[in-house]
């Protein structure tokens, strides 16, 4: 699916940056991208497609309620993953001098881990999570546990990682700002990866503002009475609810515009794509390299034993240069 690529290519460049740079930011944003996958195969092809195209019916009602689990399972390890890359800024940034010593690839991975195993346990409670999409009268479960669901999602997915993300990027930018004032560095840079969190929490806080607002305004409106009020309401949550699905999509777009070497290495990943195979040269023969083969040169061969062997030589011209056999010596 077209929706999948971008993801699936920031993967792939993440993974290399991964393993070229070894450093925690580019870690937590290659889980960022995974999980991103995640919630765009759960929600747009299991719960969008699968059910409606493919299979043209309802899932069984158990099916559906762990479908569901596993939607709110990825929204919240796709939002809460990129506050510990926020942290992980904030200390780069504000304390130097202690983040070797704070933040290395294997606590990094210990961290991903424990986001992504917290988010599924806090996703089990939504498994009673309550329809809100089709009108507050056709809702069944009513009651102090419905209110409870709704606000710990609003909180847990927007409003608590809002905070975080304004406190600690607010620090940042004000530490580069008076780091630029105090060297008065021409040219000065704040980090691409910074850049890049900036802009991911920035397009967050911007997409998924208007699906918190409908949800509760799901929670606490009055049923419509007329049916056109009705389809708006309606219009607007489908809207909204594809403005955060946008969330998940839209990252390498804003990496390819903040970073240059995300945009290299995207075209150099494009070009290795699209490039026939077939055309490659066929690798020239071993003997036409070279006029002796050297059996240290073999990775099977210990250099130990190489004394061991004795190999005939290859000669081009049997006229001038005959082969001679050499006898094998211990």
């Amino acid at each position: 699916m077209v929706i999948f690529r971008p993801n699936i290519l920031t993967v792939i460049i993440l993974s290399q940056l991964v393993l070229r740079r070894q450093k925690s930011s580019y870690n937590y944003l290659l889980a960022l991208a995974v999980a991103d996958i995640l919630v765009l195969l759960l929600i747009v092809f299991m719960d969008f497609l699968l059910e409606d195209f493919i299979l043209a019916r309802p899932l069984p009602p158990g099916a559906n309620k762990a479908l569901q689990v596993l939607e709110f399972w990825a929204m919240h390890t796709s939002i809460w993953i990129t506050v510990p890359l926020t942290v992980d800024r904030y200390v780069a940034v504000c304390h130097p001098l202690r983040y070797h010593s704070v933040s290395y690839p294997a606590r990094t991975r210990r961290v991903i881990t424990a986001v992504y195993a917290v988010g599924l346990l806090t996703a089990a409670p939504y498994y009673w999570w309550p329809e809100l999409w089709h009108g507050a009268h056709q809702r069944t479960q009513e009651g102090v546990w419905e209110h409870v669901l709704v606000w710990a999602h609003c909180g847990a997915v927007y409003l608590l990682p809002c905070s975080v993300f304004f406190t600690l990027n607010a620090a940042i930018i004000h530490k580069l700002r008076g780091r630029r004032h105090c060297f008065r560095l021409r040219g000065y840079s704040t980090g691409k990866t910074t850049a890049i969190l900036l802009v991911i929490t920035s397009a967050f806080a911007t997409l998924w503002a208007p699906r918190t607002a409908i949800i509760l305004y799901h929670l606490y409106a009055a049923p419509p009475v007329a049916a056109e009020t009705a389809r708006t309401l309606h219009l607007l949550s489908d809207l909204a609810n594809m403005l955060a699905l946008l969330n998940s999509a839209v990252n390498f777009f804003l990496y390819c515009f903040v970073s240059r070497r995300f945009r290299r290495m995207a075209a150099g990943v494009l070009r290795a794509a699209f490039r026939c195979r077939g055309q490659c040269p066929a690798p020239a023969p071993v003997y036409a390299a070279a006029q002796s083969f050297s059996v240290t040169s073999s990775p099977w061969v210990s250099p130990d034993n190489s004394h061991c062997i004795r190999m005939f030589v290859y000669q081009p011209d049997r006229n001038t240069h005959p082969v001679r056999p050499v006898h094998l010596s211990t």
